[in-house]
Parts: structure tokens; C-alpha cells; sequence
């Protein structure tokens, strides 16, 4: 990476993933911290790892379809679980989906145990690789998101248990393979926690939160030649830590 990281030319790739995934999932974030199952995006996105590892596993070309169709299907199958569970064990649906979390990466950690590269593989879907996003893949990906904000903003929860579930492994099964694991979760919940005093606009506040986390953490990355994801992580940390206590609600408390 330290030749590369300094070429100003892989930046702008990873910084439209980062806006693409900031606008698809902070609606789908407000909407977790609001019902209350913070942890379904680390059990969902997980699950559809461990898709893409049972495809590898099998044989499959990486960059096919059927590693898609693999992933896909099996963050759809946890999220119809979970939308069981929920309906069956409401009271303890955090915990079912603790327990999920932790079967799919063991899953995925016992189908990679045999596997020279496992632990790279391993590596890449928690950390990711955003620096190395293949931008000609980013229109495809665009078209993806469009249609989950979409339906999203066209039905809201009118699509009910069932439809938001699956609409949320939809947007997950895409984004674990484009950027990881744990930008997926940071840029799920951290915005809408930190504007979840604002009355007004939070929307809008969210969106800038997350541009400006994935401009930030990008530019520590080529200045500091560390992986972007981490540092990513920790300014949308920091700034959501700042755009909280500068809040509305801080405010009016203060006063």
C-alpha cells in the first residue's frame, strides 16, 4: 500500500462507495436504533459472509453471480429467521441474534479452517478493502442502493416485518462485500445514534456525518499509510461523539 497510497486516483472510488453506503444505510440505521435490534446489521451481514465463504468453499469464481446468489440467499434466510424470532421471542430477540452472530463466524472460521488464505479472507470481510474498490463496479452498485432507498422511502414501514428485514439483508448482503463488516455496522448505527436528539433535519445531519467520516478516515489513511477502514471507524466515532454533544438537546439541557 505505500506506493499506492499516495495516488490521489484511489481515493475517489472509496470515497463514493463510503457516500453510497452512508446513503443507504442510514435511513435502515434510524430505523434499527428505533425498533431496538441494534445488532441484527453484525448477525445479518455476518450470515451473508458466511454465504461467500460456503461459495468459495464449494468452488465457485469469486466474481460470479452464484457467489451473489450465495450471499443473498443466505442473509435472506437469517432475516426470515430473525423476523420468526422476533415475532416468537420479542423479549430476548437481542440475544437470538447474539447467538446468530456467533454460529455464522464460527461457521465461516471452521469452512476456512483448511484454507491457506482463510485468515486473509477472514480479514477482508471484516475489515474490507475500500481502498481497492473496483470502480467500474460502482455503477452497478449505485443502481442496487437506488432501489433500496427506493422502496425504502416510498413505503417505509408500510412494508411491514417481513419486507423490512429482508430489504435490510438486501443492502447488507452488497455491502459486507464492499467494504467490510465493520464499516457496514459504524455506518449503520453511529450516525443515527449521534443525531438521535435532533427534532429537524436529522436526516441531513446523518448524510454529512457520514461524507465527512469517510472523507476524514480516507485522508489519515494515504497521509498516515494505515488501512482506511479503522480510521474510518474511529472518525466517525469521534465526530459523531462531537456532532452529539453539540447537539440540540445537549444544548437545551445546558441552557
Amino acid at each position: 500500500m505505500s506506493e499506492a497510497s499516495f495516488d490521489l486516483s484511489l481515493l475517489w472510488p472509496a470515497f463514493i462507495a463510503g457516500l453510497l453506503i452512508t446513503a443507504t444505510h442510514v435511513p435502515l440505521g434510524i430505523q434499527v436504533l428505533g425498533r431496538g435490534i441494534v445488532f441484527i446489521d453484525l448477525a445479518v451481514a455476518q450470515i451473508a459472509g458466511l454465504g461467500v465463504i460456503v461459495a468459495d468453499w464449494a468452488g465457485f469464481d469469486p466474481h460470479g453471480w452464484l457467489v451473489q446468489f450465495s450471499a443473498l440467499s443466505a442473509a435472506l434466510a437469517g432475516a426470515l429467521l430473525l423476523t420468526w424470532t422476533e415475532k416468537l421471542w420479542p423479549d430476548v430477540q437481542e440475544a437470538v441474534i447474539g447467538v446468530m452472530f456467533v454460529l455464522a463466524s464460527n461457521g465461516a472460521i471452521l469452512l476456512l479452517a483448511s484454507n491457506p488464505h482463510g485468515a486473509e479472507h477472514l480479514r477482508n470481510l471484516l475489515v474490507g478493502q475500500i481502498l481497492w474498490v473496483n470502480a467500474a463496479r460502482l455503477p452497478i452498485e449505485a443502481l442496487v442502493y437506488a432501489g433500496i432507498i427506493a422502496i425504502w422511502f416510498r413505503f417505509g414501514e408500510r412494508i411491514g416485518r417481513i419486507g423490512f428485514y429482508a430489504l435490510f439483508a438486501c443492502a447488507v448482503t452488497v455491502s459486507v462485500q464492499f467494504v467490510g463488516l465493520y464499516l457496514v455496522f459504524i455506518t449503520l448505527i453511529v450516525p443515527a445514534l449521534a443525531t438521535r436528539r435532533f427534532q429537524r433535519r436529522r436526516l441531513a445531519f446523518c448524510y454529512a456525518l457520514g461524507a465527512a467520516s469517510y472523507a476524514l478516515g480516507l485522508g489519515l489513511s494515504i497521509l498516515t499509510d494505515l488501512p482506511p477502514g479503522p480510521l474510518i471507524v474511529y472518525s466517525m466515532t469521534a465526530l459523531g461523539l462531537l456532532m452529539f454533544c453539540a447537539g440540540p438537546g445537549r444544548l437545551a439541557k445546558a441552557a
